[in-house]
């Protein structure tokens, strides 16, 4: 049955990737009833994750936000911190996408720590959770915050190239007076 998720998961993310959110979608929620069922729970950690972005970029917050959440306790479960960061964000993401500002900023913060005390972590992993948090910072009204976030994750994108990283960091940069 693990083969059987496996090619569903990469099924949909070729799905999603091709614009094709109807086939993700049943693919992703074929997944995670099949992870359910075996009992796989770092592949249902990815379908739920999956399937949340699929619920998101057609609109269904609410959705997305259920199934990010369930990752999320999944993932508190197991042994990888990026994977534990990087699901984190998302939910602060989702929360951001519905101004509900007092709950994405503590996974923020939380995705942020994660990172920053692995190893391991990617450079853009690290700028894509400052970004999020940066724009926060401006939406709340603490220039000083924002205008250190967008520095760091600027200079990590231009580290990339990047290119509309390093554009956006400037463009807040100067709106915020830098």
């Amino acid at each position: 049955m693990l083969e059987r998720i496996q090619f569903l998961i990469q099924q949909a993310e070729r799905a999603r990737r091709e614009g094709r959110s109807h086939d993700a979608h049943w693919h992703f929620a074929e997944a995670v009833t099949l992870c359910r069922q075996a009992t796989a729970s770092r592949e249902l950690i990815r379908s739920l994750k999956g399937l949340g972005q699929i619920e998101r970029d057609i609109g269904n917050g609410d959705a997305a936000r259920a199934l990010h959440e369930e990752a999320v306790a999944l993932s508190r479960l197991e042994t990888d911190t990026l994977q534990l960061a990087h699901t984190v964000r998302h939910l602060g993401d989702i929360h951001q996408d519905a101004d509900r500002l007092d709950l994405a900023e503590p996974c923020y913060r939380e995705a942020l720590a994660l990172y920053r005390e692995h190893s391991e972590t990617a450079p853009l992993d690290l700028a894509n959770t400052l970004r999020p948090l940066a724009i926060l910072e401006e939406r709340l009204g603490r220039s000083e915050s924002a205008i250190a976030f967008w520095r760091e994750a600027g200079r990590l994108y231009q580290a990339l190239n990047v290119q509309e990283g390093v554009a956006e960091s400037a463009k807040h940069l100067s709106a915020l007076g830098q």
